[in-house]
């Protein structure tokens, strides 16, 4: 679990905690704690929280996964498999048997993955919380989004909608393929899709059965979901360009 939390943090981060490792002495330069580090801590904290208080809550009683444990062991297994989904990919107890809630839940923390620049796959924490604090702002009517006392520039703001809708894009499609080529039900092969573009390696068991061509989807969305949503990323960034002339602007019917 530890290895997991710290490959992923990403490595800004760490760079961050080993330049704020001594405490700040008369004389020393002023240190502060970048936006992308807060968001990364603060969304992987509340993750992991969240992810192993309710894995541990839906799996205490049911005797294929949890339920055979002691006190102790039901704890552990429960935190063990609250952090795995985040990018380890390692299991304790049968993912098969567990309820289709705890399913869902290990798909949106494997979809979310872990910090940028790290060794985890998904969309990315700061993604995430970029997106949750844009709605926030949206939803109290504020003009721009902010988050720990700075602003959060639009083209950021773009960058991570269109992360993230692209990689829902990819997931659902696959999903469709997957389902049309195999017999398996919509949250294993949901559950399979998701694991692969997150590069996590959890499955519910069926991954030697979904013949070569949903191998070959599989394999395809890993390396998606290993290089793609850094390369989109990076690719939107250096595409920045400003326009010309504005066309009249006009306003459509939202919801």
């Amino acid at each position: 679990m530890f290895a997991m939390l710290a490959g992923g943090l990403g490595f800004p981060v760490w760079l961050e905690l080993w330049r704020h490792r001594r405490p700040r002495r008369r004389g020393d330069e002023v240190r502060r704690w970048s936006m992308h580090a807060k968001l990364t801590l603060l969304t992987t904290s509340v993750l992991l929280g969240i992810g192993v208080v309710v894995i541990t809550i839906a799996e205490w009683n049911n005797p294929e996964t949890l339920g055979g444990f002691g006190l102790a062991g039901k704890l552990l297994a429960g935190a063990f498999h609250g952090a795995m989904p985040r990018t380890a990919g390692f299991n304790s107890v049968d993912v098969g048997e567990m309820e289709s809630g705890t399913l869902l839940v290990n798909d949106i923390l494997m979809f979310i993955g872990g910090g940028s620049a790290g060794t985890a796959g998904g969309i990315k924490v700061t993604t995430f919380a970029l997106l949750a604090f844009v709605i926030y702002s949206e939803i109290k009517g504020e003009p721009s989004a902010h988050a720990f006392g700075r602003k959060i520039p639009a083209l950021v703001q773009r960058q991570a909608l269109t992360v993230v809708l692209l990689s829902v894009a990819a997931v659902m499609l696959s999903t469709l393929a997957l389902l049309a080529l195999t017999p398996f039900r919509l949250e294993q092969v949901l559950f399979e899709v998701i694991s692969a573009f997150a590069t996590v390696g959890l499955s519910t068991g069926i991954t030697a059965d979904v013949g070569t061509a949903g191998h070959l989807v599989l394999s395809l969305l890993m390396f998606l979901g290993r290089v793609g949503p850094i390369t989109l990323a990076s690719a939107l960034a250096l595409r920045d360009r400003s326009r010309r002339y504005e066309l009249p602007e006009e306003r459509p019917i939202v919801g």
